[in-house]
């Protein structure tokens, strides 16, 4: 079964605020949510990668993703 790492939601609105309305929010979930447990002799990363992706099993990471001049 997989999951997504992003999740979303609709926040309420109200009829009186004064900036224009977010109609879906989005944030983002770390993979360790979704194991229960670690499972035996899960794939790693090379010592180099591991430290350049800040984890040593490619199941754990999450690239992060900016959001910044996305939606602009």
């Amino acid at each position: 079964m997989t999951y997504s790492q992003e999740q979303s939601y609709t926040p309420f609105v109200g009829p009186f605020d004064p900036c224009p309305p977010i109609l879906c929010k989005t944030y983002s979930t770390p993979p360790q949510l979704y194991m229960r447990f670690q499972p035996p002799n899960l794939p790693q990363f090379s010592p180099q990668e591991a430290l350049r992706r800040g984890t040593l099993w490619p199941a754990l990471y999450s690239p992060y993703e900016s959001r910044w001049g996305k939606e602009r």
